[in-house]
């Protein structure tokens, strides 16, 4: 696409958007009665309208039933996570009996490792990306504590070339080769929190197998951001966060993904607790943990039932918007606007005030342009919050800008670009 650098342009593209009703679904953070251009999805997902209305029935639920809600109602609470499964299994691309919701990103993370991270004298290696969120390098290099291991020795990180931001697909297939004797594990972010690289995870899976390690994936940037297959990939098994690009509120519910072929193998260690164990016969109150079939199996503790009725409300907006292929062609024609439009930026200046870390190629990036302000980024960031345009800082001097299908307009990164511009000149 040919894009313009003006209002009109931008405004065009927004009359012509078929998911742009959706932005009415959503309420939108204010400052001295102005509404901020929020580009901070990629951190935590504006809240929509009908949160306060499905929180409110499981209250009144709550209200009237107390503990008979788990049997009774419209949507019995032993059942709720059902309802739910049903709709993240398109976003994901998985089976219905691969995903369920429960607990929080990390302790799925541990959980999943317990099962899936099973090192021995020869395969004990794990490969990550370097620079990977906190969360993930805490919990990898604590597990691998906790089986014994050294993590300068076990933890492999696969790091972009000198001078450069991303990593090269190659490199990450190339560290796999060149320890499959030894791997026990690839365990990679989808999208990297940072630059916004998506990682080619078909490629990684595929690799990672073919060295004879379990491949799995951190999807907090990457669900509800990018197309996912996890099924047809032959990904073993993921988990992601919903409060990002999913929008279920500060420390949302999490979910898991683990692939059908593994349902059967006895061999997996799992941390049990009741909530795991076969629906039917859960109440018998028995010794000895069966596990209930498919994702379900690895339940730990019972339904968290207001923090999945809040991620309900999002799900059901992603249905309505046809799940992830419209919103991946507007994401494209998104970031694709506000790359172009900081490069306007840069030529209006005279010089590349701000580069762009983010791959330039739509199949590598998700919703999000990273930029490093090469002059007063902190201050131009502070400016962009003074002036209601609100991303996320990121030292040492990241800006990163993260606009989301279903409440960003073409006229929210127009307006964005221009303030880029317009900062720079007062400074």
């Amino acid at each position: 696409m040919n894009f313009q650098n003006n209002l009109a342009f931008a405004q065009g593209l927004d009359q012509a958007d078929p998911l742009a009703r959706f932005r009415e679904m959503f309420y939108f953070p204010n400052q001295n009665n102005e509404p901020f251009i929020y580009l901070c999805g990629n951190s935590l997902g504006l809240q929509p309208k009908s949160a306060r209305e499905v929180l409110d029935v499981q209250l009144s639920n709550w209200q009237n039933l107390a503990v008979e809600g788990w049997f009774e109602g419209e949507r019995p609470w032993m059942f709720y996570h059902k309802a739910l499964k049903e709709l993240i299994a398109p976003i994901v691309g998985a089976r219905i009996q691969e995903v369920c919701p429960m607990n929080t990103l990390t302790v799925n993370l541990h959980l999943l490792m317990v099962s899936f991270y099973k090192p021995d004298a020869k395969r004990f290696k794990i490969i990550m990306e370097a620079g990977a969120f906190p969360s993930d390098q805490y919990a990898i290099e604590s597990q691998v504590r906790f089986h014994g291991y050294d993590p300068a020795e076990a933890i492999i990180e696969v790091a972009p070339k000198a001078g450069a931001f991303n990593l090269e697909t190659s490199d990450i297939l190339q560290a796999i080769a060149d320890n499959r004797d030894e791997l026990a594990l690839v365990l990679f972010g989808g999208v990297n929190y940072f630059t916004g690289q998506w990682y080619d995870m078909p490629a990684i899976t595929k690799a990672g197998h073919e060295a004879g390690a379990v491949v799995g994936f951190d999807l907090a940037h990457a669900a509800g951001n990018v197309p996912l297959e996890l099924h047809d990939w032959d990904v073993d098994f993921a988990c992601w966060c919903s409060y990002k690009y999913q929008n279920s509120g500060p420390g949302g519910i999490s979910a898991i993904f683990v692939h059908e072929k593994h349902f059967g193998d006895e061999t997996l260690n799992r941390f049990a607790g009741w909530w795991g164990y076969h629906e039917e016969q859960r109440f018998k109150m028995e010794k000895g943990f069966v596990p209930e079939a498919g994702a379900d199996g690895w339940q730990v503790s019972c339904t968290q039932v207001m923090p999945m009725a809040l991620y309900h409300a999002s799900l059901q907006i992603f249905k309505q918007a046809g799940f992830m292929k419209p919103l991946r062609e507007k994401s494209e024609k998104l970031t694709a606007y506000l790359m172009y439009l900081i490069a306007e930026v840069n030529i209006a200046l005279g010089y590349e005030q701000y580069k762009v870390i983010t791959p330039s190629k739509p199949t590598e990036r998700g919703s999000q342009v990273s930029i490093i302000a090469k002059e007063n980024g902190k201050a131009i960031f502070n400016e962009l919050v003074a002036k209601h345009v609100l991303g996320d800082w990121r030292e040492p001097n990241v800006i990163r800008l993260s606009p989301v299908p279903l409440y960003n307009s073409f006229e929210d990164v127009f307006k964005t670009g221009a303030l880029l511009l317009q900062v720079c000149q007062s400074k």
